[in-house]
């Protein structure tokens, strides 16, 4: 199971105590509190709320679904988080996606808190209309405590523009001639929503790589070469060759982050592999991603799962098991699916030497730090994959002032935004013997403890 982020934060604060740069107002007696104080604080939500929404199936059935809205800390600014549809939705899960977002907006420095929603369904076992009726009851159920000022949800697993636009439109008929634009992000550009949401996530997931194989300034590189760690020698060996990608998962996340790759001129790379919920494919000289994303395009998100549709699609590859593509031997492995991917139980068997976390929490907690510990460089979903809310904050800023950006513009303030990140975090990382998860949690926790301490809240 993945480490839980309120776990994380305690290890980290704890770790912290006997930083000097941290907090050092704050001596002996005073700071222990302090530290405790943060502890309580960090590692536990401001809300939960939970609901049974009341749905009539197409056949008259009427069944109670679990939905859940958690808001763990508002420090930063209004909640902001994603609400999922999957079938694994419970209220622990909830909670700790709430706090890692609480996190991500921290270390990514976008005035947001950490928040996030979801209903126990399979979408795929619901029709449109019971889907709608689902989104209709959440937003009812849960009006209250959502806002543009208060708690702003987004798209997760299972949902997308179509869902944030039935939510929108129940949100502004409840709360007739108040704000309503900014209630959700993520929305379709006719509803208010920003050009560029929907590929914001995939896009800041290759940029994560890219930056560190090509962008990664000059001055840096002396550090790299005299580092003794696994991480900085293999990222110095795939800087000056051509190198491999699989990609797990061909979502909305995944689908993007493997065009990227393939457009890329940045790097020699070559997508090998890529995997949905059914099959892996693979062929060693290289996927036609676009041929592939067109034919998921055309079958509800489904890459060919047989050779019929690989012929269909144009596309020569090998078809395996949807595990095996965690397993080959490439330079990089992308996981965009879902949580728990890498366990301990199939740790061994993993061979890339990078991972990039697309998917939240794709690596359980005893297998990333047998991962670490090998020396395999994980770049970690609170880095990798903050793309979303990025662009949701600008959504949300051009719902407030009513005017639009280009989608060039989005993907060019996204760059600068995730680079002013990577900038501070990569030196800080080469620089310790930490992995790049708690690198970047520790940053984020003290950024958080910082202004919590500054605004009183610690006495």
């Amino acid at each position: 199971m993945a480490k839980q982020t309120t776990d994380v934060i305690k290890e980290s604060l704890n770790d912290l105590l006997d930083e000097p740069l941290f907090l050092s107002e704050l001596k002996n007696e005073d700071r222990v509190k302090a530290i405790q104080s943060l502890i309580t604080i960090l590692s536990t939500p401001n809300h939960i709320h939970k609901a049974y929404l009341r749905i009539a199936r197409d056949n008259g059935v009427i069944e109670r679904i679990p939905a859940f809205r958690m808001q763990h800390n508002d420090t930063l600014g209004p909640y902001k988080g994603g609400i999922r549809f999957h079938e694994s939705v419970n209220e622990k899960e909830v909670v700790n996606l709430a706090a890692l977002m609480t996190l991500k907006n921290a270390l990514h420095e976008v005035p947001f808190g950490g928040g996030k929603g979801g209903v126990a369904i399979n979408p795929r076992e619901y029709s449109t209309k019971e889907l709608y009726q689902i989104c209709k009851k959440y937003v009812h159920y849960f009006n209250e405590v959502l806002g543009p000022d208060k708690d702003i949800p987004a798209p997760d697993v299972g949902t997308s523009a179509r869902e944030m636009d039935w939510m929108m439109s129940e949100y502004k008929d409840i709360h007739y001639g108040k704000p309503y634009l900014g209630s959700f992000t993520g929305k379709s550009v006719l509803n208010g929503g920003s050009l560029g949401r929907k590929e914001a996530t995939g896009k800041g997931v290759y940029y994560t790589l890219r930056y560190l194989l090509h962008d990664y300034p000059e001055e840096h590189h002396e550090q790299l070469s005299q580092s003794a760690t696994r991480q900085a020698a293999t990222v110095l060996e795939c800087r000056n060759r051509p190198i491999t990608l699989a990609v797990q998962g061909f979502g909305n996340v995944g689908s993007v982050m493997a065009s990227e790759a393939y457009r890329c001129q940045y790097i020699n790379n070559t997508i090998i592999a890529v995997s949905d919920r059914n099959i892996t494919l693979y062929n060693s000289n290289g996927m036609d991603i676009p041929a592939l994303a067109k034919f998921a395009a055309a079958n509800q998100g489904d890459l060919p799962i047989n050779q019929e549709q690989l012929l269909e699609a144009g596309v020569q590859a090998d078809i395996l098991d949807r595990e095996a593509i965690l397993y080959f031997d490439v330079d990089v492995l992308v996981l965009a699916a879902l949580e728990d991917q890498i366990r301990v139980d199939n740790v061994d068997r993993v061979k890339a030497p990078i991972i990039v976390e697309g998917a939240n929490a794709p690596i359980a907690g005893e297998a990333d730090d047998i991962l670490a510990d090998r020396g395999t460089l994980v770049i970690p979903d609170i880095l990798a994959n903050a793309g979303g809310v990025i662009v949701s904050y600008f959504e949300w800023l051009q719902g407030r002032e009513t005017q639009y950006y280009t989608e060039s513009e989005i993907f060019e303030q996204l760059h600068k935004k995730m680079e002013s990140t990577m900038k501070k975090i990569y030196p800080l990382y080469f620089g310790t013997d930490k992995s790049l998860r708690q690198t970047c949690f520790d940053h984020a926790i003290m950024r958080i403890s910082t202004i919590l301490y500054a605004q009183g809240k610690l006495f």
